[in-house]
């Protein structure tokens, strides 16, 4: 099959290149305004958190995600020119529509306006600027509109300028790394156009499925610098493939130099794409809309990859890199063969003779890495890490100085009355739970009413706002909601047929970590084995794929444990200005843990496959270890490099999520291709010995092709 897709790439190279050129144009094209159907929604289907939102939708008209407040700092007034201030901000209000006053309240020194509208969170952002003009305009020059639609009003822009600069980091060191590694060649633009079509086609493919389901923000910043990252890794190997055939071959035709180089980089690559897409197939299969969105994304990168390796790849190398080796000039590192290298030479004999003493000394150093893992928190998002000249970002450091962040996100409780008669009945029952909650000390403060908005039209459903002291994500905020549910809401005096439902951005945060806890496990135990199964018949072992997960879990470990440090430790922030924050966003730890096990195994597929070529070739076990090592270590290691820099993008950005993402995967790669694949890997594979290819009933070794 592999063959005769090459084949064909090859005959009719013009069309596949003009086809994948046409591609990467109007996916370009079409992804032009993706954000705009992007989102940052948390909800949970079936949990209590959807359950309040679909009563609020259906019975008053709102959604939780739509909440916007103004903050009007007014200092030192009388009551009637505060009472001045909430005429002028609801004239205000009433000229934007959609939006309605759910609660006004004065609190030192600043007027609180919550308004609600039922539109999605991005028709909802829209409002944000005709909103602050009309406060503008009449005068309350210091009103600040936040709110999670200001929020994504604000940082939609800023987003997208991080991509930018990211993209044009990736670029620039990518090719500078490019043309260290192969020279000035033309086999330079092949990464480069591989990459392209990979991003431009999956941006495409996500801004159509942006229509029809939720997919997340951060998603082009994602797809782009990883998809950079791994459409690289992928072409560079083909390149280095196709060079070493042509040295081997100097006499070979074109075609055949290409069909050896995607009968072996082209299989690797394969295997590894297959790899990659199915630890990040994993997300999908988490019940939760935004973390499928993420892992829908993230699969598209590889799956596109091995498409576009498939048809266009062969003819790219059939055209551009057979002129790799033809200049006198600068042909690259990687144009040497790597068996000439001293520091090779010196690593590989310490690696021979001593593999025990490299093992135990490696594997201290990592565990030693890892451990602040013990100490991971984790919260389902952060408000607080936001560009702080943003308003919406302004308004959340003037709560969090004076007043508290809960603020922004108050718990929603809806009570269902039964009928509007029921109305009175409970009103001594709801006085008495709000007057308990409002005593905890993590409440701020409580708005209830017996008129809407805090009742429906029909009377039946009344609703409570708790506004909490801390932020939606934080360790505090998550015990209130979980206090009120398991304590004051059985405590009360309602009627046993009176119903709750807990609702709200903190409800929903709570309920995205106890879905992820309890699915989690299961979910990665699956993907663990299927991709053992794949790697065992791969690699024709059974040693070889229980090696290669662990080293990878490993390296998963470490990367989360310097997440720790540079985090919640705040070395992140003395080194380079990041934030400093008491807990990791979630999605970040299940991306990292699922890309990086994917771009883990990408390493040890390269230099796996490699080693088993010469083993299979008739090489002893020792001696095809260090074969394949130095044979394909210097590519791994550029490889790794180029994909460094690609993601480091995300470091420099505006947003905490994505800065956790950078930093992850850099430490990550950078450990995973030093101590990990030059020092762990062949030591392990020469203390396990032959077992390295024991596979049951095998005779032959070269039965296993």
């Amino acid at each position: 099959m592999l063959e005769k897709v090459t084949s064909l790439s090859i005959r009719h190279r013009a069309f596949a290149v003009t086809l994948w050129v046409l591609i990467s144009l109007v996916g370009a094209i079409s992804s032009a305004d993706i954000s705009s159907r992007l989102t940052t929604s948390f909800d949970v289907p079936g949990s209590r958190s959807q359950q309040a939102e679909e009563v609020l939708n259906q019975n008053f008209h709102e959604k939780s995600e739509g909440l916007i407040t103004i903050m009007d700092r007014f200092g030192n007034l009388s009551h009637s020119a505060i009472e001045s201030r909430k005429e002028k901000t609801a004239a205000a209000v009433e000229m934007v529509p959609g939006l309605q006053i759910v609660q006004q309240q004065a609190i030192a020194g600043t007027l609180f306006t919550v308004l609600a509208s039922n539109a999605s969170l991005p028709e909802t952002s829209e409002y944000i600027d005709p909103l602050r003009s009309e406060l503008l305009s009449r005068g309350l020059r210091k009103a600040l509109v936040s709110g999670p639609p200001a929020i994504y009003h604000d940082v939609r822009p800023v987003l997208a300028s991080d991509l930018h600069r990211g993209e044009l980091i990736a670029i620039t060191f990518g090719l500078l790394l490019l043309v260290l590694a192969l020279g000035f060649s033309w086999s330079v633009a092949i990464p480069l156009l591989f990459a392209g079509a990979v991003i431009s086609l999956v941006l495409a493919i996500v801004n159509l499925l942006a229509h029809y389901f939720t997919m997340v923000l951060y998603i082009p910043n994602i797809v782009v610098l990883i998809g950079f990252g791994l459409s690289v890794d992928y072409s560079l190997l083909a390149v280095h493939r196709y060079r070493e055939e042509l040295r081997n071959n100097p006499l070979a035709s074109r075609e055949a130099l290409v069909m050896a180089t995607m009968h072996t980089a082209g299989r690797t690559i394969l295997i590894s794409s297959s790899t990659v897409a199915l630890a990040l197939m994993t997300l999908v299969f988490f019940p939760i809309p935004f973390i499928q969105s993420l892992g829908v994304a993230g699969v598209l990168v590889p799956l596109a990859a091995a498409l576009i390796a498939l048809t266009l790849l062969p003819a790219l190398l059939y055209l551009l890199a057979a002129h790799g080796n033809t200049h006198s000039r600068f042909q690259g590192l990687l144009s040497k063969s790597s068996t000439h290298s001293p520091f090779l030479a010196r690593l590989s004999t310490l690696i021979l003779t001593k593999p025990k003493r490299v093992f135990i000394s490696t594997l201290i150093i990592l565990i030693s890495l890892a451990s602040p893992l013990l100490s991971l928190q984790i919260t389902p998002s952060s408000l607080t890490a936001l560009p702080s000249n943003l308003e919406s970002s302004q308004a959340l450091t003037y709560l969090t100085s004076r007043v508290g962040d809960g603020v922004i996100t108050p718990i929603v409780l809806i009570i269902d009355l039964g009928s509007a008669e029921g109305a009175n009945e409970a009103k001594q029952a709801r006085i008495e739970l709000t007057e308990r909650m409002s005593k905890d000390p993590e409440v701020l403060f409580i708005a209830q009413g017996e008129l809407p908005p805090y009742v429906d039209s029909t009377g039946r459903f009344a609703r409570v706002f708790i506004f909490g002291k801390h932020d939606v994500g934080s360790s505090r905020m998550q015990e209130l909601v979980e206090r009120i549910d398991s304590t004051y809401l059985p405590q009360s005096t309602f009627p046993n047929e009176h119903r709750f439902y807990l609702g709200g951005a903190p409800t929903q945060g709570v309920d995205l970590l106890e879905k992820i806890r309890s699915t989690g496990p299961i979910i990665f135990a699956i993907a663990i084995l299927i991709i053992g199964l794949l790697l065992g018949r791969a690699f024709r072992s059974i040693f070889l794929p229980i090696k290669a997960i662990a080293l990878d879990l490993i390296s998963i470990a470490v990367a989360l444990g310097l997440l720790v440090i540079f985090f919640q430790d705040g070395l992140g922030s003395v080194l380079f200005g990041a934030y400093q924050l008491p807990q990791i966003e979630v999605w970040v730890v299940l991306f990292l843990i699922v890309i990086l096990f994917g771009i883990s195994m990408d390493y040890e597929v390269f230099l796996v496959s490699r080693i088993r070529e010469s083993w299979v070739a008739g090489a002893a076990n020792e001696t095809a270890i260090i074969d394949g090592f130095a044979r394909t270590i210097r590519v791994v290691t550029t490889a790794a490099a180029i994909f460094i820099v690609a993601v480091s993008g995300f470091i420099g950005g505006h947003f905490a999520g994505l800065q956790e993402l950078g930093v992850g995967l850099v430490c990550a790669v950078l450990i995973d291709a030093t101590l990990i694949r030059l020092l762990l890997l062949p030591s392990v594979m020469i203390l396990l010995g032959n077992a390295n290819w024991w596979l049951p009933k095998r005779k032959s070794r070269h039965l296993t092709e």
